[in-house]
């Protein structure tokens, strides 16, 4: 076997595009000619061989171990790129503009890779899934136009569309990889009829489907395809959520349906909540699954929906295999904290935890024993950069780059490289960036150890900022609001001068009575003059007091503003006695009761504590006929 490629990665910023060496040291490759102006995008061809970048006025190929220059394309205004899985065409698009002559502009573009030559363009409008699909072989290629599936032999473009299948509604298609290529294609749910999924042979789209499966609750669709071809997963999700759970949509659906139509099944979850990700093991035979509201739950199942295993809760919504499926990372990124779990998928155990703070881009190298996660501009505008990881937990290459937008490790087939190990390998010596960021990097605030004291019972003085003036003195030097109506309010229980006690959330000083003139223009100008009248009067009477007179002086005193203090509500009870208090107790309880029989018959769920209450009626009723009284 020739000589492993190395473990190359690319990135792309405001002002870099550059290539990068893999372990153990990292090195960028001096030889690459990377562009003076800003770079709009860049991209690997499946296979790793071939890489290319676009800049405003033109796409550039390059060889990716040597970074040598092999084409140079000059096209202004293209926007993307993509290559076919073997490399042997690169497909533009730039964005659609309206001709002088009034003919239709062919915005996407298929040149060849070796020889710069365009072989075939088309218009296509949509920026959202504007590439071809090809098979593995590129035998075939298929795009999607309006409601048609329209086929094409890439060999020979100049023959045009080779075969079509028109399926009414249709909104997305998905090639599938494999020998024997399938093609699954979504039509959303349309004026109450219910959304679809139907997958046809490749070589038989003039055939009936060989399994279709409808259903509700679907404007859009996730569609993933096992490597095989065999089976594919199908997320189904509405644009808005009716029960306004969350503004993303409402997960309709999750589907397990097989190319042959042997197979097919929606697969039951049992948390309530939105599916996050999923994916497929390398193998085929397994996937992950990632759902519910937060923490979420992690699920491994097999190619029958069966489970296999429970991970149990997690912050996470981001799940991947290794390329050859023997780890597993679910790890949790955007607006969660970063948390990374590598699992063993032999033994189903964590293996470590990574902390990947901030970062918006995961994924496993090809030799599968390294992650690499990326804070992405405009996600994240500050800290941004790569930082790579081995497998068993400790980071190996810290790579800080300003306005980063893109970053990705170059692709390489799994039978080119090594195979992993029945153990998983040791982590190799850190590169020298790693010395570097933690040299520069801030050290993390230490977190005190137990639960919070507050300053007094830690020995400190509390600030004075929230100290009460115990004085009671009104100096100009004490801190106050300008007219003083949310000052805080004085100590609960504290004796003013006066003697008198203060209430909370009663004023500190008898209220203003208001002038009658001026009650009577309020009146008139909100009730007219006949209510005008009963304000004067309301105002005229004398106002209670809810002052309480202490230290020696009589609580029956006349208060400077009235003369009487009304009764305090439930003060009555205090002149009952013994025997009629425990009788109203009694009565309180056997109402209660009642009430929760009433519910128990309408067959509402009650708790424990509820049942255990109203299991005591005969013992209260038998106190009540004890008192010669009854309910």
């Amino acid at each position: 076997m020739a000589s492993a490629p190395s473990q190359q990665y690319a990135f792309r910023s405001q002002k870099a595009l550059g290539l990068v060496g893999g372990t153990p040291n990292y090195e960028p490759l001096d030889h690459f000619q990377a562009p003076d102006v800003s770079a709009r995008t860049y991209q690997y061809s499946a296979d790793g061989r071939l890489y290319a970048y676009a800049v405003p006025s033109g796409v550039r190929i390059f060889q990716a171990e040597s970074a040598q220059l092999l084409q140079e394309l000059p096209l202004p205004n293209i926007v993307d790129i993509a290559f076919s899985p073997r490399g042997t065409y690169l497909s533009t698009w730039e964005r659609p503009t309206k001709l002088e002559d009034g003919t239709q502009h062919k915005n996407l573009r298929v040149f060849s890779a070796s020889t710069g030559e365009e072989l075939v363009a088309f218009t296509q409008k949509s920026f959202e899934g504007w590439d071809l699909q090809y098979t593995l072989s590129e035998s075939h290629a298929i795009r999607l136009v309006g409601q048609e599936i329209q086929v094409f032999h890439p060999a020979n473009w100049s023959a045009g569309v080779v075969d079509k299948l028109k399926v009414e509604g249709a909104t997305s298609v998905v090639l599938s990889p494999g020998l024997n290529p399938s093609v699954a294609v979504f039509a959303a749910e349309k004026k109450g009829a219910p959304a679809s999924v139907k997958i046809y042979g490749l070589t038989g789209l003039a055939g009936p489907p060989t399994c279709q499966k409808t259903f509700f609750k679907a404007d859009k669709s996730t569609i993933k395809w096992n490597n095989l071809g065999t089976q594919v997963l199908v997320l189904t999700q509405t644009e808005v959520d009716q029960a306004n759970k969350s503004y993303y949509g409402e997960t309709g659906g999750f589907y397990l349906l097989s190319a042959a139509g042997t197979f097919d099944c929606r697969i039951t979850l049992d948390k309530e909540g939105p599916i996050h990700d999923f994916a497929w093991s390398p193998n085929s035979k397994e996937f992950a699954v990632i759902y519910g509201f937060m923490p979420a739950k992690a699920m491994l199942f097999d190619q029958r929906a069966r489970s296999l295993h429970d991970f149990g809760t997690a912050f996470a919504n981001f799940v991947s295999f290794n390329p050859q499926g023997r780890l597993i990372t679910l790890a949790g990124f955007g607006n969660l904290a970063g948390k990374a779990d590598i699992y063993d998928r032999r033994s189903l155990t964590r293996v470590t935890s990574i902390d990947a703070s901030n970062s918006s881009h995961c994924e496993w190298s090809p030799c599968g024993r390294f992650l690499l996660t990326a804070t992405l501009s405009p996600r994240l505008r500050v800290d941004n950069g790569i930082k790579i990881w081995h497998c068993t937990g400790p980071l190996v290459h810290v790579h800080p780059i300003e306005e980063l937008y893109q970053a990705s490790w170059r692709p390489t087939p799994v039978d080119a490289l090594p195979p992993f190990p029945q153990a998983i390998p040791p982590c190799p010596a850190p590169a020298p960036s790693v010395q570097a960021h933690a040299a520069v990097a801030k050290p993390a605030p230490a977190r005190p150890a137990g639960a919070y004291r507050p300053p007094g019972a830690r020995g400190l003085e509390a600030s004075t900022a929230y100290k009460r003036d115990e004085s009671g003195s009104t100096s100009p030097s004490a801190p106050s609001t300008p007219n003083g109506r949310y000052s805080r309010s004085p100590a609960p229980g504290r004796i003013h001068a006066n003697g008198r006690k203060h209430v909370p959330g009663a004023p500190t000083s008898p209220s203003p009575v208001r002038a009658p003139a001026d009650s009577e223009k309020r009146g008139r100008k909100k009730k007219g003059k006949k209510d005008a009248a009963a304000v004067v009067d309301a105002v005229d009477s004398p106002r209670p007091s809810i002052e309480i007179q202490v230290n020696g002086i009589p609580n029956g005193a006349a208060s400077p503003v009235n003369g009487s203090v009304p009764p305090t509500p439930g003060a009555d009870a205090s002149n009952l006695d013994p025997m009629a208090k425990k009788v109203r107790n009694l009565n309180k309880k056997l109402k209660a009761i009642e009430e929760l029989k009433e519910k128990q018959k309408k067959g509402e769920r009650l708790e424990a504590t509820q049942l255990k209450k109203i299991e005591t009626e005969a013992e209260i009723r038998k106190e009540l006929t004890g008192l010669d009284i009854t309910s």
